[in-house]
C-alpha cells in the first residue's frame, strides 16, 4: 500500500507543476536528517467498535505503541526535526511522542485545534454566507469530546460576531448550535465515510504548521503545544494558541477567558489529564 500511495501522489506532482518528489519506505532511515516529521499513524477505529461508537480515546492502547516504535525512529534518524502529531487520542500521543523521543519540549506539537479551528471558521462562513479566509475563530481545548469553539472570540473581517447578532445575520442560538457541530465533525466525517476518517482538512492543517515551522512564518495556530503554567495547565500537551516559527513552538499566547470558557477549558483539561493518567499505566 505505501508504495501505490507514494506513486499515486508523485504522479500530482506533474499536474500540479512542481518538482516534489514522493517515495514510500519500509524503515525509517529514509527521514535521516528530516527538518520536518508529520507523524499519522495509527488506527481511526478501534477494533470491535462500529461507526457509530467512534470514539477517539478508544484508540489509546493501541496508538500508544505504534507512537512510541515511530518515536523511537524520530529520534535515531532525525532528532533535530519538528514533530507534528497528527494521530489520536492527539494530546495523549503528543505527551507520548515528547517522552519517547526525548525531543525538546517545543519541538513537538499536534496539528488538532488548527483542524477544528478550520471547521469551525467553514461553518460559520456557510451560515453567514461568506468567505471562510474572512472569519477568524478558535477553538482550544483537547482534540476530543470536551474541545473548547470560543465563540466570544469569533470575528469577520475584524468585525466582532457580536455585530452580526444585533444585526439579526445569526442568532446565539445558532452560534452555540455551530460550536457543538464543530466538536462532533470529526465523528460526523467518520459516519459520512463509512470506512476511515477525514484526511483532506487533517493533512491541510498539519502542511500549514510545517510551513510556518520551515519559512519562519510565525503564524499563530491553536495546537496541542506544552504548557508550563499558562492557562493554570503544566507539565503536559493541550491545545492553546500558540507562535509557530523557526524555533518550532515558539510562544503559547494566554487569552483573557470568562468564567464560562474557563469551566470548559478545565472540564477539557480534566479530559486531557484522564488520558494521560491511561497512558502512564500502559
Amino acid at each position: 500500500m505505501p508504495a501505490g500511495k507514494a506513486l499515486d501522489n508523485s504522479q500530482v506532482t506533474a499536474v500540479a507543476d512542481t518538482n516534489v518528489t514522493v517515495e514510500s519506505a519500509q524503515s525509517y532511515e529514509k527521514i535521516a536528517g528530516a527538518d520536518v516529521v508529520i507523524v499519522t499513524a495509527g488506527l481511526t477505529k478501534a477494533p470491535g467498535k462500529s461507526d457509530n461508537e467512534w470514539s477517539r480515546t478508544d484508540f489509546l492502547p493501541f496508538n500508544a505503541k505504534i507512537i512510541r516504535e515511530v518515536a523511537e525512529g524520530i529520534k535515531k534518524y532525525a532528532p533535530r526535526a519538528f514533530v507534528i502529531v497528527v494521530t489520536n487520542p492527539l494530546d495523549c500521543m503528543v505527551k507520548c511522542m515528547y517522552e519517547a523521543s526525548g525531543l525538546p519540549k517545543h519541538m513537538v506539537c499536534g496539528m488538532g485545534n488548527v483542524l477544528d479551528s478550520g471547521r469551525f471558521r467553514r461553518f460559520l462562513a456557510d451560515e453567514l454566507n461568506v468567505s471562510p479566509r474572512d472569519i477568524q475563530a478558535t477553538v482550544i481545548g483537547g482534540h476530543g469530546d470536551f474541545m473548547v469553539p470560543l465563540t466570544r472570540y469569533v470575528t469577520v473581517n475584524g468585525f466582532p460576531i457580536h455585530q452580526f447578532i444585533k444585526k439579526g445575520k445569526i442568532t446565539e442560538k445558532r452560534l452555540e448550535e455551530i460550536a457543538h457541530r464543530t466538536k462532533n465533525a470529526g465523528g460526523e466525517i467518520v459516519r459520512l465515510i463509512g470506512h476511515g476518517s477525514a484526511y483532506c482538512c487533517p493533512a491541510l492543517s498539519a502542511i500549514s504548521m510545517a510551513k510556518a515551522f520551515l519559512k519562519d512564518e510565525k503564524r499563530v495556530f491553536p495546537c496541542s503545544a506544552y504548557c508550563d503554567g499558562q492557562y493554570g495547565v503544566k507539565g503536559f500537551f493541550v491545545g492553546v494558541p500558540t507562535v509557530i516559527g523557526g524555533g518550532g513552538i515558539e510562544e503559547v499566547i494566554e487569552l483573557d477567558l470568562n468564567q464560562e470558557e474557563m469551566a470548559h477549558f478545565q472540564k477539557s483539561i480534566e479530559d486531557v489529564e484522564g488520558l494521560n493518567k491511561a497512558l502512564a499505566a500502559l
